[in-house]
Protein backbone atom coordinates (compact mmCIF):
# COMPACT_ATOMS: atom_id res chain seq x y z
CA UNK A 1 0.00 0.00 0.00
CA UNK A 2 1.27 3.81 -0.79
CA UNK A 3 1.65 5.77 2.27
CA UNK A 4 -1.36 8.32 2.15
CA UNK A 5 -0.36 11.91 0.83
CA UNK A 6 0.38 14.32 4.01
CA UNK A 7 -2.29 16.60 4.60
CA UNK A 8 -2.27 20.10 3.35
CA UNK A 9 -3.76 23.58 3.76
CA UNK A 10 -5.87 24.82 0.74
CA UNK A 11 -3.76 27.50 -0.06
CA UNK A 12 -0.63 25.10 -0.33
CA UNK A 13 -2.50 22.40 -2.52
CA UNK A 14 -3.20 25.52 -4.46
CA UNK A 15 0.18 26.18 -4.86
CA UNK A 16 1.09 22.78 -5.29
CA UNK A 17 -1.20 21.80 -8.42
CA UNK A 18 -0.06 25.74 -9.87
CA UNK A 19 3.49 24.12 -9.84
CA UNK A 20 2.67 20.41 -11.17
CA UNK A 21 0.79 22.86 -14.10
CA UNK A 22 3.73 24.71 -14.49
CA UNK A 23 5.62 21.96 -16.00
CA UNK A 24 2.17 20.94 -18.01
CA UNK A 25 2.22 24.36 -19.29
CA UNK A 26 6.59 24.26 -20.05
CA UNK A 27 5.40 20.48 -22.56
CA UNK A 28 2.90 22.34 -23.93
CA UNK A 29 5.05 25.23 -25.06
CA UNK A 30 7.99 23.02 -26.37
CA UNK A 31 5.23 20.36 -27.80
CA UNK A 32 2.84 22.97 -30.04
CA UNK A 33 5.63 25.90 -30.63
CA UNK A 34 7.03 23.98 -33.78
CA UNK A 35 3.18 24.22 -35.24
CA UNK A 36 3.25 27.94 -35.54
CA UNK A 37 6.81 28.10 -36.37
CA UNK A 38 6.75 25.27 -39.15
CA UNK A 39 8.10 28.11 -42.21
CA UNK A 40 10.93 29.76 -40.02
CA UNK A 41 12.24 26.35 -39.06
CA UNK A 42 11.82 24.76 -42.40
CA UNK A 43 13.22 27.56 -44.07
CA UNK A 44 16.06 28.23 -41.55
CA UNK A 45 17.04 24.52 -41.57
CA UNK A 46 16.42 23.32 -44.99
CA UNK A 47 17.29 26.15 -47.51
CA UNK A 48 17.89 24.38 -50.25
CA UNK A 49 14.50 22.27 -50.00
CA UNK A 50 12.62 25.53 -49.39
CA UNK A 51 13.97 27.55 -52.30
CA UNK A 52 12.62 24.56 -54.70
CA UNK A 53 9.53 24.11 -53.04
CA UNK A 54 8.48 25.50 -49.65
CA UNK A 55 5.40 23.33 -49.28
CA UNK A 56 7.75 20.69 -49.45
CA UNK A 57 10.19 21.83 -47.00
CA UNK A 58 7.12 22.44 -44.37
CA UNK A 59 6.05 18.92 -44.43
CA UNK A 60 9.56 17.33 -44.26
CA UNK A 61 10.47 20.26 -40.95
CA UNK A 62 6.94 18.62 -40.02
CA UNK A 63 9.55 15.05 -38.58
CA UNK A 64 10.48 17.79 -35.49
CA UNK A 65 6.69 16.91 -34.96
CA UNK A 66 6.75 13.52 -35.11
CA UNK A 67 10.23 12.95 -33.18
CA UNK A 68 8.69 14.71 -30.50
CA UNK A 69 5.50 12.45 -30.36
CA UNK A 70 8.05 9.33 -30.66
CA UNK A 71 9.90 10.41 -27.74
CA UNK A 72 6.90 10.48 -25.70
CA UNK A 73 5.93 6.75 -27.06
CA UNK A 74 9.10 5.41 -26.10
CA UNK A 75 9.97 7.16 -22.73
CA UNK A 76 6.53 7.21 -21.40
CA UNK A 77 6.05 3.42 -20.66
CA UNK A 78 9.93 2.88 -20.29
CA UNK A 79 10.37 5.86 -17.18
CA UNK A 80 7.08 4.96 -15.83
CA UNK A 81 8.04 1.27 -15.16
CA UNK A 82 10.99 1.72 -13.69
CA UNK A 83 9.75 5.22 -11.85
CA UNK A 84 6.88 3.51 -9.92
CA UNK A 85 8.86 2.49 -6.82
CA UNK A 86 10.62 6.64 -6.68
CA UNK A 87 9.19 9.22 -4.39
CA UNK A 88 7.23 11.00 -6.90
CA UNK A 89 8.79 15.15 -5.96
CA UNK A 90 12.31 13.33 -6.76
CA UNK A 91 11.04 11.72 -10.37
CA UNK A 92 9.26 14.92 -10.98
CA UNK A 93 12.27 17.14 -10.26
CA UNK A 94 14.44 14.58 -12.13
CA UNK A 95 11.92 15.37 -15.36
CA UNK A 96 11.96 18.65 -15.14
CA UNK A 97 15.64 19.23 -15.55
CA UNK A 98 15.98 16.48 -18.33
CA UNK A 99 13.04 18.83 -20.36
CA UNK A 100 15.37 21.83 -19.72
CA UNK A 101 18.58 20.43 -20.64
CA UNK A 102 16.88 18.74 -23.72
CA UNK A 103 14.96 21.90 -25.17
CA UNK A 104 18.15 24.08 -24.67
CA UNK A 105 20.11 21.52 -26.98
CA UNK A 106 17.14 21.65 -29.33
CA UNK A 107 17.77 25.18 -29.39
CA UNK A 108 21.17 25.33 -30.25
CA UNK A 109 21.66 22.26 -32.28
CA UNK A 110 23.55 23.55 -35.86
CA UNK A 111 21.61 21.21 -38.17
CA UNK A 112 18.00 19.83 -38.80
CA UNK A 113 18.80 16.42 -38.16
CA UNK A 114 20.84 17.25 -34.50
CA UNK A 115 17.43 19.12 -34.17
CA UNK A 116 15.59 16.19 -34.90
CA UNK A 117 17.52 14.09 -32.38
CA UNK A 118 17.19 16.44 -29.66
CA UNK A 119 13.23 16.80 -30.00
CA UNK A 120 13.02 13.01 -29.49
CA UNK A 121 15.42 13.34 -26.45
CA UNK A 122 13.42 16.36 -24.59
CA UNK A 123 10.32 14.16 -25.28
CA UNK A 124 11.21 10.96 -23.59
CA UNK A 125 10.26 12.71 -19.89
CA UNK A 126 6.17 13.78 -21.31
CA UNK A 127 4.47 11.06 -20.63
CA UNK A 128 6.25 10.10 -16.93
CA UNK A 129 5.88 13.62 -15.97
CA UNK A 130 1.86 13.70 -16.76
CA UNK A 131 1.57 9.97 -14.99
CA UNK A 132 2.99 10.78 -11.85
CA UNK A 133 1.66 14.43 -11.67
CA UNK A 134 -1.92 13.43 -12.39
CA UNK A 135 -1.32 10.43 -9.32
CA UNK A 136 0.34 13.59 -7.03
CA UNK A 137 -2.84 15.43 -8.02
CA UNK A 138 -5.42 12.95 -8.08
CA UNK A 139 -4.15 12.40 -4.63
CA UNK A 140 -4.27 16.55 -3.30
CA UNK A 141 -7.87 16.11 -4.80
CA UNK A 142 -9.36 13.33 -2.80
CA UNK A 143 -11.41 10.87 -3.60
CA UNK A 144 -14.23 10.96 -6.56
CA UNK A 145 -11.76 13.82 -8.33
CA UNK A 146 -9.43 11.59 -10.66
CA UNK A 147 -10.86 13.45 -13.43
CA UNK A 148 -10.65 16.72 -12.47
CA UNK A 149 -7.16 16.07 -10.78
CA UNK A 150 -6.21 14.93 -14.41
CA UNK A 151 -7.54 17.75 -15.84
CA UNK A 152 -5.84 20.43 -13.57
CA UNK A 153 -2.54 19.03 -14.46
CA UNK A 154 -3.40 18.63 -17.90
CA UNK A 155 -4.93 22.58 -17.47
CA UNK A 156 -1.35 24.32 -17.89
CA UNK A 157 -0.57 22.08 -20.94
CA UNK A 158 -4.34 23.90 -22.05
CA UNK A 159 -3.49 26.83 -21.13
CA UNK A 160 -0.13 26.98 -22.67
CA UNK A 161 -2.08 27.16 -25.91
CA UNK A 162 -3.86 30.28 -25.29
CA UNK A 163 -1.14 32.48 -23.74
CA UNK A 164 2.57 30.84 -23.70
CA UNK A 165 2.44 29.36 -27.55
CA UNK A 166 1.05 32.17 -29.13
CA UNK A 167 3.27 34.71 -27.41
CA UNK A 168 6.27 32.69 -27.86
CA UNK A 169 5.11 31.90 -32.01
CA UNK A 170 5.26 35.58 -32.25
CA UNK A 171 8.40 35.83 -30.34
CA UNK A 172 9.88 33.15 -32.52
CA UNK A 173 9.06 34.92 -35.61
CA UNK A 174 10.40 38.16 -34.99
CA UNK A 175 13.38 37.22 -33.19
CA UNK A 176 14.00 33.56 -34.50
CA UNK A 177 12.68 30.11 -33.56
CA UNK A 178 15.48 29.45 -31.69
CA UNK A 179 15.31 31.82 -29.06
CA UNK A 180 11.73 30.94 -28.79
CA UNK A 181 12.77 27.34 -27.32
CA UNK A 182 15.37 29.12 -25.06
CA UNK A 183 12.21 30.87 -23.25
CA UNK A 184 10.60 27.48 -23.12
CA UNK A 185 13.91 26.24 -21.72
CA UNK A 186 13.39 28.97 -18.69
CA UNK A 187 9.15 27.89 -17.95
CA UNK A 188 11.20 24.59 -17.19
CA UNK A 189 13.89 26.02 -15.04
CA UNK A 190 11.14 27.36 -13.03
CA UNK A 191 9.36 24.63 -13.06
CA UNK A 192 11.87 22.92 -11.05
CA UNK A 193 12.30 25.31 -8.57
CA UNK A 194 8.29 25.62 -8.40
CA UNK A 195 8.10 21.34 -7.87
CA UNK A 196 11.07 21.49 -5.18
CA UNK A 197 9.36 24.27 -2.88
CA UNK A 198 5.10 23.72 -3.10
CA UNK A 199 4.87 19.72 -4.23
CA UNK A 200 5.16 17.55 -0.72
CA UNK A 201 7.22 14.49 -0.78
CA UNK A 202 5.18 11.79 -1.74
CA UNK A 203 6.62 7.93 -1.50
CA UNK A 204 6.36 5.98 -4.82
CA UNK A 205 4.54 2.59 -4.29
CA UNK A 206 6.51 -0.15 -2.43
CA UNK A 207 4.88 -2.71 -3.91
CA UNK A 208 5.48 -1.46 -7.48
CA UNK A 209 7.46 -3.86 -9.76
CA UNK A 210 8.49 -3.73 -13.84
CA UNK A 211 6.56 -6.72 -14.08
CA UNK A 212 3.33 -5.78 -12.22
CA UNK A 213 3.71 -2.51 -13.95
CA UNK A 214 3.56 -3.88 -17.36
CA UNK A 215 0.99 -6.23 -16.29
CA UNK A 216 -1.41 -3.86 -17.75
CA UNK A 217 -0.33 -4.47 -21.06
CA UNK A 218 -2.03 -7.91 -20.70
CA UNK A 219 -5.76 -6.42 -20.37
CA UNK A 220 -7.37 -6.03 -23.88
CA UNK A 221 -9.71 -3.29 -22.45
CA UNK A 222 -6.21 -1.32 -22.20
CA UNK A 223 -5.53 -1.83 -25.99
CA UNK A 224 -8.48 -0.19 -26.84
CA UNK A 225 -8.32 2.03 -24.65
CA UNK A 226 -4.66 3.16 -26.03
CA UNK A 227 -5.72 2.72 -29.76
CA UNK A 228 -8.94 5.15 -28.98
CA UNK A 229 -6.76 8.09 -28.34
CA UNK A 230 -3.91 7.20 -30.55
CA UNK A 231 -6.87 6.93 -33.33
CA UNK A 232 -8.75 10.28 -32.39
CA UNK A 233 -5.60 12.43 -31.28
CA UNK A 234 -4.49 11.80 -35.04
CA UNK A 235 -7.53 13.79 -36.29
CA UNK A 236 -6.53 16.31 -34.18
CA UNK A 237 -3.23 16.86 -35.17
CA UNK A 238 -3.71 16.41 -38.26
CA UNK A 239 -5.43 19.99 -37.91
CA UNK A 240 -3.43 21.14 -35.44
CA UNK A 241 0.11 20.54 -37.06
CA UNK A 242 -0.79 22.51 -39.97
CA UNK A 243 -2.81 25.52 -38.75
CA UNK A 244 -0.39 28.01 -39.98
CA UNK A 245 -0.40 27.08 -43.80
CA UNK A 246 -4.12 26.41 -42.86
CA UNK A 247 -4.60 30.15 -41.56
CA UNK A 248 -2.43 31.71 -44.06
CA UNK A 249 -2.92 29.52 -47.61
CA UNK A 250 -6.72 28.91 -47.15
CA UNK A 251 -8.00 31.64 -45.24
CA UNK A 252 -6.12 34.42 -46.85
CA UNK A 253 -4.81 35.88 -43.87
CA UNK A 254 -1.31 37.09 -42.88
CA UNK A 255 1.07 35.65 -40.83
CA UNK A 256 0.47 37.34 -37.85
CA UNK A 257 -2.71 35.70 -37.45
CA UNK A 258 -1.18 32.65 -36.73
CA UNK A 259 -0.86 33.46 -32.87
CA UNK A 260 -4.38 34.22 -33.22
CA UNK A 261 -5.86 31.12 -34.49
CA UNK A 262 -3.67 29.47 -31.96
CA UNK A 263 -4.92 31.32 -29.15
CA UNK A 264 -8.65 30.60 -30.42
CA UNK A 265 -8.00 26.54 -30.51
CA UNK A 266 -5.64 27.11 -27.09
CA UNK A 267 -8.81 28.49 -25.17
CA UNK A 268 -11.08 26.08 -26.88
CA UNK A 269 -8.75 23.46 -25.29
CA UNK A 270 -8.76 24.84 -22.44
CA UNK A 271 -12.75 24.67 -21.70
CA UNK A 272 -12.47 21.42 -23.38
CA UNK A 273 -10.13 19.76 -20.83
CA UNK A 274 -11.85 21.11 -18.00
CA UNK A 275 -15.30 19.53 -18.70
CA UNK A 276 -13.87 16.30 -19.74
CA UNK A 277 -12.80 16.18 -16.41
CA UNK A 278 -15.81 17.11 -15.09
CA UNK A 279 -17.74 14.86 -17.62
CA UNK A 280 -15.50 12.00 -17.08
CA UNK A 281 -15.78 11.57 -13.04
CA UNK A 282 -19.68 11.42 -14.26
CA UNK A 283 -19.23 8.58 -16.48
CA UNK A 284 -15.75 8.01 -18.40
CA UNK A 285 -17.86 5.99 -21.79
CA UNK A 286 -20.52 8.19 -21.70
CA UNK A 287 -18.11 11.32 -22.28
CA UNK A 288 -15.62 9.47 -24.51
CA UNK A 289 -18.36 8.85 -26.84
CA UNK A 290 -19.98 12.60 -26.59
CA UNK A 291 -16.67 13.86 -26.86
CA UNK A 292 -16.18 11.97 -30.53
CA UNK A 293 -19.67 12.73 -31.70
CA UNK A 294 -18.96 16.59 -31.11
CA UNK A 295 -15.33 16.13 -32.80
CA UNK A 296 -16.67 15.03 -35.57
CA UNK A 297 -19.37 17.89 -36.04
CA UNK A 298 -16.73 20.82 -35.26
CA UNK A 299 -14.32 18.75 -38.07
CA UNK A 300 -17.03 18.82 -40.16
CA UNK A 301 -18.09 22.70 -39.97
CA UNK A 302 -14.07 23.39 -40.16
CA UNK A 303 -13.68 22.04 -43.57
CA UNK A 304 -16.69 23.60 -44.61
CA UNK A 305 -15.95 26.62 -43.54
CA UNK A 306 -12.44 27.35 -43.10
CA UNK A 307 -12.18 29.84 -46.29
CA UNK A 308 -14.05 32.59 -43.93
CA UNK A 309 -12.34 33.90 -41.26
CA UNK A 310 -15.36 33.23 -38.97
CA UNK A 311 -15.48 29.94 -40.09
CA UNK A 312 -11.51 29.30 -39.13
CA UNK A 313 -11.59 30.67 -35.97
CA UNK A 314 -14.78 29.61 -34.59
CA UNK A 315 -14.51 25.85 -35.53
CA UNK A 316 -10.89 26.02 -34.32
CA UNK A 317 -12.17 26.70 -31.04
CA UNK A 318 -14.84 23.45 -31.16
CA UNK A 319 -11.89 21.76 -32.60
CA UNK A 320 -9.92 22.48 -29.59
CA UNK A 321 -12.56 22.07 -27.58
CA UNK A 322 -13.21 18.72 -28.45
CA UNK A 323 -10.29 16.90 -28.85
CA UNK A 324 -9.25 18.36 -25.35
CA UNK A 325 -11.95 16.87 -23.58
CA UNK A 326 -11.35 13.70 -24.56
CA UNK A 327 -7.99 13.33 -22.96
CA UNK A 328 -8.97 13.51 -19.27
CA UNK A 329 -11.41 10.94 -20.36
CA UNK A 330 -9.10 8.50 -21.85
CA UNK A 331 -6.40 9.09 -19.07
CA UNK A 332 -9.05 8.33 -16.50
CA UNK A 333 -10.49 5.34 -18.39
CA UNK A 334 -7.02 4.28 -18.47
CA UNK A 335 -6.97 4.33 -14.72
CA UNK A 336 -10.02 2.42 -14.23
CA UNK A 337 -9.28 -0.56 -16.74
CA UNK A 338 -5.44 -0.87 -15.16
CA UNK A 339 -5.95 -2.50 -12.22
CA UNK A 340 -2.54 -2.03 -9.63
CA UNK A 341 -0.50 -0.70 -12.89
CA UNK A 342 -1.79 3.15 -12.09
CA UNK A 343 1.67 4.57 -12.86
CA UNK A 344 2.18 2.84 -16.02
CA UNK A 345 -2.00 3.81 -16.86
CA UNK A 346 -1.75 7.55 -16.27
CA UNK A 347 1.57 7.70 -18.16
CA UNK A 348 0.84 5.64 -21.37
CA UNK A 349 -1.98 7.63 -22.71
CA UNK A 350 0.54 10.41 -23.62
CA UNK A 351 2.12 7.88 -25.38
CA UNK A 352 -0.96 7.01 -26.73
CA UNK A 353 -1.67 10.72 -27.53
CA UNK A 354 1.75 11.65 -29.04
CA UNK A 355 1.12 7.91 -31.33
CA UNK A 356 -1.78 10.21 -32.87
CA UNK A 357 0.41 13.31 -32.70
CA UNK A 358 3.03 12.11 -34.74
CA UNK A 359 0.41 9.58 -37.18
CA UNK A 360 -1.63 13.39 -37.46
CA UNK A 361 1.44 15.02 -38.58
CA UNK A 362 2.61 12.59 -40.98
CA UNK A 363 -0.56 11.87 -42.82
CA UNK A 364 -1.31 15.76 -42.31
CA UNK A 365 2.37 16.67 -44.63
CA UNK A 366 1.60 13.74 -46.89
CA UNK A 367 -1.74 14.77 -48.16
CA UNK A 368 -0.30 18.44 -48.68
CA UNK A 369 2.90 16.90 -50.61
CA UNK A 370 0.48 14.65 -52.78
CA UNK A 371 -1.55 17.92 -53.50
CA UNK A 372 -4.61 18.06 -51.98
CA UNK A 373 -4.05 21.12 -50.24
CA UNK A 374 -3.90 22.67 -46.96
CA UNK A 375 -7.75 21.74 -46.48
CA UNK A 376 -7.17 17.95 -46.74
CA UNK A 377 -5.67 17.64 -43.14
CA UNK A 378 -8.79 18.59 -41.58
CA UNK A 379 -10.69 15.84 -44.36
CA UNK A 380 -8.22 12.98 -42.59
CA UNK A 381 -9.05 14.46 -38.99
CA UNK A 382 -13.15 13.71 -39.97
CA UNK A 383 -12.53 10.50 -41.19
CA UNK A 384 -10.08 8.93 -38.28
CA UNK A 385 -13.10 9.74 -35.79
CA UNK A 386 -14.65 6.65 -37.26
CA UNK A 387 -12.33 4.63 -36.06
CA UNK A 388 -11.78 6.49 -33.06
CA UNK A 389 -15.65 5.59 -31.76
CA UNK A 390 -15.77 2.00 -33.09
CA UNK A 391 -12.33 1.38 -30.45
CA UNK A 392 -14.06 3.19 -28.27
CA UNK A 393 -17.07 0.64 -28.35
CA UNK A 394 -14.85 -2.29 -28.75
CA UNK A 395 -13.10 -1.72 -25.10
CA UNK A 396 -16.58 -1.02 -23.59
CA UNK A 397 -17.83 -4.19 -24.89
CA UNK A 398 -14.39 -5.58 -23.50
CA UNK A 399 -14.89 -4.69 -20.14
CA UNK A 400 -18.73 -5.60 -20.18
CA UNK A 401 -17.87 -9.27 -21.07
CA UNK A 402 -15.81 -9.49 -17.77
Amino acid sequence: MTAAPPVLSPARTRLALLALALGGFGIGATEFVAMGLLPQIAQDLLPGVWASSSDDAIAQAGVMIAAYALGVVVGAPTIAVFAARVPRRIILLALTVAFTLGTVASALAPTFGLVVLFRFVAALPHGAYFGIAALVAASLMGPGKRGQGVALVLSGLTVANVVGVPLITALGQSAGWRIAYLVVAAIFAASVVAIRLTVPTQPGDPDATPRRELGAFARPAVWFALLTGSVGFAGFFAVYSYVAPLTTEVTGLPESAVPWALVTLGVGMTLGNLLGGWAADRGVLRALFLCFGVFAVVLLGLALTAAQPLGLFGFLFGVGGAAAALSPAIQTRLMDVAGDSQTLAAAVNHSALNIGNALGAFLGGAVIAAGWGYLAPTWLGLVLCAPGILLALAGAWVTSRR
